[in-house]
């Protein structure tokens, strides 16, 4: 075990310095001036000048490169060109507001995408199996800001049954405020037995987690059904039917549980892509998280948040693959961690 975590350490790193070096790179050959988007409009030469020299925008890029990384190890993630706060402080304060998401997303997509597999498996070939793969299909295949407009207009406009976009209402300040302790509004609101805001909070937060949710439900609903077939297929669940034990002991306590070490490999996958996969959600529901402030940084060539983000999300990418590894080992002992 130890020995796996050194050499995905070790290559992590590895992964982490190349990232960094290709945004880097990409980051100074996108067309605009950082120095005059810096000062604002109203930039002059000579402002310009100086700002780029404050910046260090006049050094050769090996130079930016390495002063940027020897402060980045250092803690100092840069100041966002956009905000004019540190680019960590950006990101740490947007962070709740998609992790808050995410997980809501997760947690309607694992269930649910668990269950169609089983059911799909247990009736192959069948009518629920048919549904199940069109469902599946289909979330996969969706573009995810796609569907996120559609749930808009049904939802929204033609129920009016869920708000359109934002966290919460904006009235809900001078109604029923939310006391920030941890940047979950829904947390938040638990803590504070502010119940009118969560049911707000709640509200604003189902669309854009079925929307996120979509993919994932397909994704693992599929790789599920795969490997539920494979495991109802083995000789020790024809052993179990002979010795005449129930269809659900066999289905749910024998075959899901051989099954699942592939699927908690997905689960990662997509909850690393749920990462970045949130970027366009945010957009359209107009939630204040990690992907508006990105999108926001790409427009104006604020390079110095768009390094930090990238290098964020590569690193939670990293850990998330390293923690369903190690799941995957530890629901399977037979696993072996090369």
């Amino acid at each position: 075990m130890k020995r796996f975590l050194a050499r995905r350490l070790a290559g992590s790193v590895v992964v982490l310095a190349g990232l960094s070096v290709i945004t880097f790179a990409l980051s100074r050959v996108i067309p605009g001036d950082a120095a005059a988007r810096y000062i604002g409009p109203e930039a002059r030469p000579a402002d310009i000048a100086r700002v780029t020299k404050l910046l260090g925008l006049d050094q050769p890029l090996p130079v930016q490169y390495l002063t940027y990384m020897r402060d980045l190890l250092s803690g100092d993630w840069g100041t966002s060109i956009g905000t004019k706060r540190p680019v960590l402080d950006e990101i740490l304060t947007r962070l709740p507001a998609s992790l808050e998401l995410i997980i809501a997303a997760m947690l309607l997509a694992i269930p649910v995408g668990i269950a169609l597999g089983v059911l799909s498996a247990r009736w192959e070939g069948r009518v629920p199996d048919i549904a199940v793969r069109i469902v599946s299909i289909i979330g996969v295949s969706m573009p995810a800001f796609w569907l996120a407009l559609i749930l808009q207009i049904v939802f929204f406009r033609d129920l009016d049954l869920l708000p359109l976009t934002g966290r919460t209402d904006s009235d809900l300040r001078f109604i029923a405020p939310i006391v920030s302790v941890t940047g979950f509004d829904i947390v938040d609101a638990i803590l504070g037995a502010n119940w009118v805001a969560l049911a707000d909070a709640a509200r604003h937060l189902v669309l854009p987690a079925i929307a996120l949710g979509a993919y994932p439900i397909g994704l693992i609903a599929r790789m599920t059904r795969a490997t539920m077939l494979e495991a109802l297929g083995e000789d020790y669940i024809r052993t179990a039917r002979s010795y005449g034990l129930g269809a659900r002991l066999i289905t749910y306590r024998l075959a899901l549980r051989n099954a699942l070490p592939p699927v908690v490999t997905v689960i990662g996958l997509t909850l690393a892509y749920s990462l970045t996969g949130t970027f366009f959600i945010e957009i359209v529901f107009g939630w204040p998280g990690l992907g508006t402030f990105a999108v926001h940084s790409i427009l104006n060539v604020d390079y110095p948040a768009v390094m930090g983000i990238t290098l964020f999300g590569a690193a939670a990418y990293v850990v998330l693959n390293l923690l369903a590894d190690l799941a995957q080992a530890w629901l399977d002992p037979r696993v072996r961690l090369g």
